[in-house]
């Protein structure tokens, strides 16, 4: 395939010509993307340039179905032909669909009734969870806890759940009330537990902190000792959820004897619509009432339908077998490559830990990029890789042969 090391260079670069125009008219949030992405099928995608990329990333975690897929098109293209948007005010066939499917995806056999709030995106729907634990708390409960390394989104609330003092900081002061605990640690959470603490937010693998899974026996831990306080227990499986463990929850993997309180969702939901939910069960399900949330957008018919449409998909298609077989056999490939040190996580959500010699990640994933894969470094000593779940065994295999090769010329340099 043509990729940005071996494509001749035009006279006039089309991808040097939108990055111009990108970097005049939107907002410096990201930098410029190096970048300008004009078409994807399945789990490739092409630049401005024509150069053609094996998707090793999916939008960060979104694309499950990879790009175009064709049920998710034809949902999106119907819907949208028949009720596009009527806001909250109404609701839908689809919007309600979801919510019913949601319900039973997430508490499977739940002795309790759940509910669904549908919203925008993951950081929304924590927005939505620290609500709900508000709610729970009121003031004899001003306490939230939440981990160390944990990233639950940018808008002010998730953000004030958010570790990484970068982000936090340009922002302060941010909503009150969080306290950060080491991630992994019982007797720490324990400790910080108390009849004054609303909630515990927890990532069943951490993404940010590099694809780190907590340790066997938090999750239960964390049930057990939050139900003993009277705190509720929110996950967010925005980045893990919907299939990317090989399970449809992440927890329902890695601790299937819990049942939180809440639990987050987005990313991987809308198959790259954008769809955020905040799925709760007991208690935490009755707790907003009419005027004390909202979302104009969220829930609306098209992005149901493409919910919908990628939970069907996964099912018929049996995607979450498929998540498990290659997410295993790539994991062992890549364990195997010269510098890598150790593959972290479970199904299509990796962390490539890096040996010292071979970073930084970012300059990996650079050059990798120039042989045409997308990873991610969400640490200078780790590559992300969140593929779409349709990912070809030829496709990770030649990534894996490739990164041998980027790896083995680092170290040799």
């Amino acid at each position: 395939m043509s990729t940005p090391a071996t494509a001749a260079t035009a006279a006039a670069d089309p991808n040097e010509t939108w990055r111009t125009r990108y970097a005049a008219a939107v907002m410096n949030t990201f930098g410029t993307p190096a970048r300008v992405l004009v078409r994807g099928s399945g789990a490739h995608v092409w630049d401005a340039d024509g150069n053609e990329y094996v998707d090793l990333l999916a939008g960060i975690a979104v694309n499950c179905l990879g790009h175009a897929h064709p049920a998710l098109v034809a949902a999106v293209t119907e819907q949208l032909g028949t009720l596009g948007h009527i806001s909250n005010l109404f609701t839908s066939p689809a919007q309600i669909r979801l919510a019913e499917t949601l319900d039973a995806l997430v508490f499977p056999g739940a002795r309790q009734a759940s509910r669904v709030f549908l919203a925008n995106s993951g950081t929304e729907a924590n927005e939505a969870a620290f609500k709900i634990a508000r709610r729970h708390g009121g003031a004899a409960r001003p306490r939230i806890l939440a981990l160390e390394d944990a990233f639950h989104g940018r808008t002010m609330g998730a953000l004030a759940l958010t570790h990484k003092a970068a982000y936090r900081e340009p922002f302060e002061p941010l909503p009150g009330g969080v306290e950060f605990i080491p991630a992994g640690d019982v007797d720490a959470l324990r400790a910080a537990l108390g009849p004054d603490v609303a909630a515990l937010f927890v990532e069943p693998i951490q993404g940010e902190a590099g694809v780190r899974p907590l340790p066997a026996g938090y999750l239960e831990a964390a049930r057990e000792l939050t139900t003993a306080a009277g705190a509720l227990l929110i996950l967010d499986e925005v980045q893990t959820g919907m299939g990317r463990s090989g399970a449809w929850m992440a927890h329902h993997l890695l601790a299937p004897g819990v049942v939180p309180d809440v639990v987050t969702l987005a990313k991987g939901l809308g198959g790259g619509m954008p769809i955020g939910a905040a799925v709760a069960t007991g208690e935490a399900a009755q707790l907003l009432g009419p005027g004390q949330h909202g979302t104009t957008f969220g829930g609306n018919p098209v992005a149901a339908a493409a919910a919908l449409a990628v939970i069907d998909t996964i099912n018929k298609e049996g995607l979450l077998k498929r998540v498990t077989e290659l997410g295993d056999r790539w994991a062992a490939r890549l364990i195997a490559v010269p510098g890598v040190t150790e593959v972290r996580g479970v199904g299509l959500l990796r962390g490539v830990g890096l040996a010292d010699g071979v970073g930084p990640a970012a300059e990996v994933a650079a050059e990798l990029e120039q042989r045409g894969f997308i990873v991610n470094p969400p640490r200078p000593d780790t590559l992300r890789l969140a593929p779409p779940f349709i990912l070809s065994d030829a496709d990770a295999d030649a990534f894996t042969s490739v990164l041998a090769d980027v790896l083995a010329e680092r170290a040799a340099a």
